[in-house]
């Protein structure tokens, strides 16, 4: 089986996906899996445990609390593995380089994995979320308490808040998925105390969010992808240095996590009785579904896209994340037909799928060209929720088959080869640690749910790909997952003529649940394996100049100019565009094939600019009736580009004429020097004299619990909130007396 072919289409050399012409019987796996020639065995124990030869090492597996018994030893004991890692990761205290000078901290918590022994709000949530509420909620909440904290600063209101964790361009507002944290806590509300504390932080928390991410016109959140926080992995590499572009652009994945807390946040008030608050938190929700609905559905592709952004609209992008789609389709932003196209279109490889597509050529393994077994689990969620058997048994297949190779639950592994030892040196990923706890957690639910259909609520409904069979069930008429507090029985069907096994009739007696498993078809469109694997690289900024009462746009290549995020025009070599007396950015791609276009270039905007400076509050007139922008020209030197906690944060107060007071958020990410603040938009009536002063805002550095951040400013040191801040520019845009 090759993993890719190299084609040749418009002269240009492009990777595609591609699986055998002629359809192979599934594999076994009763006692072992080969991959290329590399085979991992298993053998059960007559004390109940495994020995696991995978390819250079063996690893014996004790006896674990909960049990699976089917015709394959490689799958009931990848899932006493998978206890087993998730064991080591179970601690009582936590260590990072960057908090309290790498001592540790007591917590009784659930660590990242081998080579993150620390919490992470992301890791944890999705953890907990994938069931590891389950197992030990006692610790998982531990865990998620550690990641709450109240604030401190001059100034600063008080309340208990989420921790956005160290991240790009100093965290918070940049980074800005921390509501993934609901996502894992709302599996733990039986626990009154723990509740009301969820209910504090959850209304606090979508309160600053609203606050400082909410673009109201847009109607979405601002901010990175969550989980891709590598940027040069999935954004433009020219945002290495320059994060800005991220702070102002819009992200599928961190937008359907704010829609799923808006869900939980109406269902807590409502049993609460809050009546009001619970209409508009479902208020914000269904508006919240449309928008990202509007915004990043994308009909030609058929795909929902990773991001969007730009300086004034926001451009699309031919960027995809399979998390961002898992979690529309499980969430239900993704309704019906979209939800069954959106999982059909995504890529899949012979070893899984990626979680970014298209691939970047220029970079590394790490999010790029790899497979991520916690995401894969949540791919397996989506296909249950379309019934859609095939992805349901690659996402299965894909997580049995890294864990058994690997002996272990791996962070990531190479899109062309699970088995890490196979991978060529410069095809390693970047950084991976076995037992990573979302690995780990993902493998748990992918038996518990996945094979069993334990939902959350207690219900038993599986929904068993008959592919799978011949490994589950061999000449066996049962399967059983045993829980200790609870035993699931899967009973075959005396026909398999279909390609989904359902429930048929369930019977419960005591902690005992028996389900006789149904043959149904159903129809679900074929996975994608063809994909184009790498887009073309991204183009630099259109030069562009003055040509009488027009912009003269130039570019090196056929290229899609688009003019303020909206697509213009193709150019080969340069093309004129009317000067709107007002801001117009330009931006290109480049195409490629199968319809898929590169990465946008950098911006080059143009347009009457005015400059104010001096002392706070400052001074400006307007001189047309309309909209217009504004941002600031800033240093902020106080960390790296790639982490800390001290992005500065301030709110603009915009007062023009008798109009009533308009306040923006702007966002100053550490920088490499001096650079352009996120924008703001403002609306003035001609004539009007508009005041523009600073208030401070809020970022990572004003919550409490960072005083054991030792590994930049604005931790132990104390809050930092701060730029060096230059001048103030003005500009009308293209509605803006026109």
């Amino acid at each position: 089986m090759r993993m890719w072919q190299k084609t040749c289409a418009a002269g240009a050399l492009l990777a595609v996906f591609t699986l055998p012409a002629v359809a192979q019987r599934a594999p076994t796996w009763h006692t072992q899996l080969a991959w290329h020639g590399h085979v991992a065995t298993i053998k059960a124990r007559q004390d109940g445990g495994f020995v696991l030869d995978a390819p250079g090492k063996q690893r014996v597996i004790a006896p674990q609390r909960w049990s699976v018994h089917t015709a394959s030893a490689l799958f009931d004991g990848l899932f006493a593995m998978a206890q087993a890692d998730l064991g080591k990761d179970a601690v009582n205290a936590i260590t990072d380089g960057a908090f309290d000078h790498g001592k540790p901290i007591a917590c009784r918590c659930f660590v990242a994995g081998a080579k993150w022994p620390f919490v992470w709000t992301r890791d944890l949530s999705f953890s907990t979320d994938l069931g590891l509420w389950r197992i030990d909620p006692a610790r998982v909440r531990a865990s998620l308490l550690f990641k709450l904290s109240d604030t401190r600063g001059k100034g600063v209101s008080p309340g208990q808040y989420v921790m956005q964790d160290t991240g790009s361009g100093g965290s918070w507002p940049i980074s800005s998925d921390r509501v993934v944290w609901f996502l894992g806590a709302r599996h733990l509300l039986d626990d009154k105390a723990f509740a009301n504390t969820v209910h504090t932080a959850l209304v606090d928390t979508l309160r600053q969010d609203r606050r400082y991410l909410f673009d109201k016109r847009v109607g979405l959140y601002r901010g990175e992808t969550s989980f891709l926080d590598w940027r040069q992995q999935s954004y433009p590499a020219w945002t290495a240095d320059n994060v800005v572009f991220i702070a102002q652009s819009f992200a599928l994945s961190t937008n359907v996590l704010h829609y799923q807390a808006l869900r939980l946040a109406q269902r807590m008030a409502g049993k609460r009785h809050h009546d009001a608050a619970a209409a508009r938190y479902r208020r914000e929700a269904d508006a919240l579904k449309h928008a990202i609905n509007a915004h990043f559905w994308r009909a030609d592709t058929g795909l929902y896209m990773s991001y969007i952004g730009g300086r004034v609209d926001p451009a699309p992008f031919d960027a995809y994340d399979l998390l961002g789609t898992d979690l529309a389709i499980v969430s239900g932003v993704a309704d019906g037909q979209r939800a069954r196209q959106a999982l059909a279109h995504y890529p899949t490889a012979p070893a899984g799928s990626p979680v970014i597509w298209p691939q970047r050529a220029d970079q590394p393994v790490y999010h790029n060209r790899a497979v991520w077994p916690f995401v894969s689990e949540y791919t397996l969620r989506a296909a249950r929720r379309v019934n859609d058997p095939a992805r349901i048994a690659h996402a299965l297949r894909s997580q049995m088959r890294a864990a058994a190779l690997n002996a272990s639950n791996m962070e990531n592994f190479p899109l062309d080869a699970p088995w890490l030892g196979a991978a060529s040196k410069a095809d390693q990923p970047q950084v991976d640690s076995p037992r990573q706890l979302w690995s780990v957690a993902g493998y748990l639910d992918m038996v518990v749910r996945g094979v069993f259909g334990l939902e959350n609520d207690g219900s038993v409904k599986p929904k068993l790909p008959t592919s799978l069979v011949p490994m589950l069930f061999g000449q066996r008429d049962r399967i059983e997952l045993d829980l200790g507090t609870r035993r699931i029985v899967l009973q075959r069907p005396r026909s398999l003529a279909g390609s989904l096994l359902v429930a048929g009739s369930v019977h419960h007696a005591g902690n005992r649940t028996v389900v006789q498993l149904v043959a149904k078809t159903v129809r679900a469109p074929a996975s994608r394996t063809d994909a184009t694997l790498d887009l073309p690289a991204t183009p630099a900024a259109p030069k562009v100049t003055a040509a009488g009462k027009a912009w003269r746009v130039q570019v090196s290549q056929a290229s899609m100019l688009y003019v303020n995020g909206r697509r213009y025009s193709r150019i080969r070599d340069s093309v004129r565009v009317p000067n709107r007396d007002a801001l117009q950015c330009f931006s290109v791609t480049v195409p490629g094939a199968h319809g898929l276009a590169s990465l946008h270039s950098p911006e080059t905007c143009v347009g009457p600019v005015a400059t104010v400076a001096g002392a706070w509050p400052r001074q400006w007139r307007a001189a047309h009736t309309g909209d217009y922008t504004a941002w600031l020209r800033y240093a902020n030197d106080h960390g790296p580009i790639n982490t800390g906690i001290t992005a500065a944060v301030k709110r603009v107060r915009i007062a023009c004429g008798a109009a009533k007071v308009q306040v923006r958020p702007v966002v100053m990410p550490q920088s490499d020097g001096e650079q352009h603040s996120t924008q703001v938009r403002f609306h003035a009536h001609a004539g009007d004299s508009c005041r523009f002063a600073l208030e401070q805002g809020f970022n990572m550095s004003n919550l409490s619990k960072f005083v054991h951040y030792t590994g930049g400013q604005g931790g132990a040191g104390g809050p930092l909130n701060g730029a060096a801040i230059g001048t103030l520019k003005i500009a009308p845009l293209p509605d803006a007396g026109h």
